[in-house]
């Protein structure tokens, strides 16, 4: 990993959604990926890093992922990434789920990005990467410099995100799947939207929706 990455990550929220702190220990700079819940151990988190927020990832816009968007926006003053085919998901409660849990979340990006889009953030190179299948517009975010992939509810450590929700497509994640564990170094780190970090290399080895794929058509 590049020496100046600082990396670190919370389980919070109903689901145990993953949420990261990545810092740049030259700048100081970080971003934060998927702010799921718990703005104020978020908040405390970015104080034990010595961080200063320059931005928001989204990967996708389901409420157990974006539950914290607003409280932390309006703290740092950042802007919030997204793929720009979520922005239907992030605006609706219906389709973002938390109409269903009683809530009504409804936020937008300021900056809608498109597929295989590069852009600058806390002194790092990111591509946003499009890959359809757990919504619409589901995607990942790989840095380069570290080899990390922070893929959200589309790869998981031997498995892939469900399909059942709106939007949703199981021939969609699949290819997701292939482009990501073709296109990506073995030695890229995975680290997802729940559970355990893996590789893109064990990923194509054995994960059974890539090397099974012709079952899931």
């Amino acid at each position: 990993m590049d020496s100046r990455i600082m990396l670190r990550a919370a389980v919070l929220g109903p689901i145990g959604t993953n949420v990261y702190f990545v810092k740049n220990t030259e700048t100081d700079e970080m971003f934060i990926v998927d702010p799921a819940d718990d703005a104020f151990r978020i908040k405390q988190a970015v104080r034990s890093m010595e961080g200063s927020p320059a931005a928001i990832l989204l990967t996708h816009g389901h409420f157990d992922h974006i539950m914290a968007v607003k409280d932390i926006k309006d703290e740092y003053n950042i802007p919030v990434y997204a793929c720009r085919q979520e922005e239907e998901v992030l605006k609706s409660p219906a389709a973002n789920l938390s109409a269903g849990y009683g809530m009504s979340i409804s936020i937008e990006a300021d900056r809608y990005l498109e597929d295989n889009e590069e852009f600058e953030c806390a002194g790092f190179n990111i591509r946003m990467l499009h890959t359809p299948g757990h919504t619409q517009g589901s995607c990942c975010y790989y840095l380069e410099e570290g080899k990390l992939l922070f893929s959200g509810d589309t790869l998981f450590h031997g498995s892939a995100g469900r399909t059942d929700f709106p939007g949703g497509s199981m021939t969609e994640i699949v290819r997701s799947l292939h482009m990501l564990t073709e296109t990506l170094p073995e030695d890229t780190v995975v680290l997802p939207g729940h559970e355990s970090a893996t590789t893109i290399g064990d990923e194509k080895r054995y994960n059974p929706f890539v090397q099974n794929s012709d079952s899931f058509y």
